[in-house]
């Protein structure tokens, strides 16, 4: 990398997921604090673009509309990818960094005909063979720190990551009009059963938690396809004042607003968990089936509630492994979120 002039013009490939794209943004510090002249942009899909758009290292968002193009390569329609591709190649970009790691995301960084294009060594998919600077990065670390091995091999400074979510002036505006007491936030969701702490005990937590006289207000948050899991925690909300329920009705951006002024956020597995490192917010994260080596919220090991046994598998693509997070008792959830909130 000595010998290569700084870029002018770098793109990171991290399309998907929420919570992977909200704990991908190290690597956008990271290189914008190496290569402050050079411009940066993130290649995501389309309905994500909020996660990272107010991110002040970051030049463009450039939206992959990953639904519209595949159901239009199914049908044999190629001309809007192609079409898509070539705009995306004449950005010009001197280094791409793919840090999704898959056949796509490598075939995206091959077609951009960068010069350099950063890739793990060890890619899905054969991803690897549209990387040729192959970076030797164990699936065992933490995936952010993986991530962050591409940015140290295109000469970033990774000793100091910078978690920094951003959220937007105009969402924070509504939230702070909105709710203006102190509030904690509970998401008792996740895309994965498995990893879903049982919703009676979060209705049970609601009802303990509200009593905490530093907070005037919970707010319930969740997807919108995610209503009928939260069913006994809203019917609490129904006739309950100090108890909100807006599962499914923000956007991702009004939720990064809603998370950035809590004084407490207690969640599962899933991305709310990751904005609130994100926004450095007090948090009890509660994790069953995850591996809190690879996945665990951040640098905020101790903010996880977790029982593991020997011989646990951290699988959670089926039920197999559900029981771990029943292990979490509501009463030391509560005993974490009083601590916090008290502290």
């Amino acid at each position: 990398m000595s010998e290569v002039p700084d870029p002018k013009r770098i793109l990171i490939i991290r399309p998907s997921a929420l919570g992977d794209i909200c704990r991908s943004t190290p690597v956008l510090a990271a290189l914008k604090a190496r290569y402050p002249d050079a411009k940066i942009d993130w290649m995501v899909r389309d309905t994500y673009t909020q996660a990272i758009e107010h991110h002040p290292a970051l030049n463009e968002v450039i939206p992959f509309k990953r639904v519209e193009l595949g159901k239009q390569c199914r049908h044999f329609r190629f001309g809007p990818l192609i079409k898509w591709l070539k705009e995306l190649r004449k950005n010009n970009y001197d280094m791409v960094l793919d840090c999704q790691g898959l056949a796509r995301s490598g075939f995206f960084s091959r077609a951009t005909g960068s010069k350099l294009r950063f890739g793990f060594k060890d890619s899905q998919e054969l991803g690897w063979i549209f990387h040729n600077q192959r970076v030797e990065a164990p699936k065992a670390m933490h995936s952010v720190d993986r991530m962050l091995a591409l940015a140290a091999a295109a000469g970033a400074d990774v000793s100091n990551p910078d978690v920094s979510l951003y959220a937007g002036q105009a969402e924070l505006s509504e939230v702070i009009i909105e709710y203006p007491e102190p509030y904690a936030v509970l998401a008792p969701t996740s895309a994965w059963n498995a990893k879903c702490w049982p919703i009676d005990r979060f209705t049970l937590l609601a009802k303990d938690l509200i009593k905490n006289n530093n907070i005037q207000r919970i707010i319930i948050v969740g997807g919108p396809g995610e209503r009928l899991h939260c069913a006994p925690l809203l019917e609490l909300a129904k006739g309950h004042p100090k108890i909100t329920d807006r599962v499914g009705s923000t956007s991702i951006a009004l939720l990064m607003a809603i998370i950035a002024r809590a004084k407490l956020v207690v969640a599962n597995d899933s991305a709310a968990l990751h904005m609130a490192v994100g926004f450095k917010r007090p948090l009890v994260g509660l994790l069953g089936p995850t591996d809190p080596k690879k996945a665990s919220p951040y640098q905020r090991e101790s903010d996880i509630l977790q029982h593991i046994n020997e011989g646990d598998e951290f699988y959670f693509r089926d039920n197999r492994s559900a029981e771990m997070i029943q292990r979490i008792t509501p009463a030391e959830v509560l005993e974490a979120c009083n601590a916090r909130l008290d502290n």
